[in-house]
């Protein structure tokens, strides 16, 4: 355990040196070993962008303008469904935190017996030219003898229009540590994809000491609003909890 903490703690001080990792998705487990956890984070560049605040009502989170009345103009601002979408949504025993509206086809596709990938293998990267932002997702379950996550990146080939797509499940998890995708490698024009394989974070404390452990790891220009869930193994309600940038009016 010692190499993956040691690993995890390099991680977060490249992390922390990163000015622009985009959104970023983790899952783990916490210290004690009582709880998975799930982290989601989102960055901006324009004003548009930073432009929003998480809320939430329980364990469902979602994305919403901090200031209505700056919102840019729909037709010269991204998508709205790739600017305001439910973040993290729960059916019994799943929990699910993607960066766009693909939470709403995970849930969908569960609520008809389908399954994390299936429903993903309906979606795509962003329309988002010349950025192509992947698409990332988590999924939690304790439906099962023991719990499990997943995580996805479906993101724009190297060779044309195609989709990649990368999924890794885990069954066993360290305390303390979680797994980490996010859309961008760094800051660039275009962005550059995220690569390779999720890497590990620590995920020392209780929930609030995580959200600001990651919070502060975040470029401080660049971050907007992360949201971090606490899932008991005992079962119950999740707990959550959201750091804004903005305040919203």
């Amino acid at each position: 355990m010692s190499d993956a903490s040691d690993r995890a703690k390099r991680n977060l001080e490249a992390l922390r040196a990163n000015p622009y990792p985009g959104r970023g998705l983790v899952v783990g487990m916490d210290e004690s070993g009582r709880h998975l956890v799930q982290v989601y984070w989102i960055m901006g560049r324009s004003a548009n962008s930073r432009n929003r605040v998480f809320e939430n009502d329980g364990g469902h989170v979602w994305t919403a303008p901090a200031d209505p009345s700056k919102v840019a103009d729909p037709s010269k601002a991204a998508a709205p469904s790739l600017i305001i979408y439910n973040a993290m949504r729960e059916l019994e025993g799943l929990y699910v935190a993607t960066n766009g509206d693909q939470t709403d086809t995970v849930i969908q596709s569960a609520l008809a017996g389908g399954d994390f990938r299936k429903a993903l293998n309906t979606r795509s990267y962003e329309p988002d030219a010349p950025n192509f932002t992947p698409r990332i997702a988590a999924s939690c379950s304790l439906r099962a003898d023991a719990p499990a996550a997943e995580l996805a990146v479906l993101k724009r080939s190297a060779f044309g229009d195609g989709c990649d797509r990368h999924y890794f499940r885990f069954e066993a998890f360290g305390a303390g540590l979680g797994h980490c995708v996010t859309t961008y490698m760094g800051d660039g024009n275009p962005l550059p994809s995220f690569q390779g394989e999720p890497f590990l974070l620590p995920l020392p404390g209780d929930v609030d000491a995580v959200a600001t452990g990651v919070w502060q790891a975040l470029n401080v220009e660049n971050r907007v609003a992360l949201a971090v869930k606490f899932l008991a193994l005992s079962g119950g309600a999740s707990t959550v909890r959201i750091i804004n940038r903005n305040t919203k009016v």
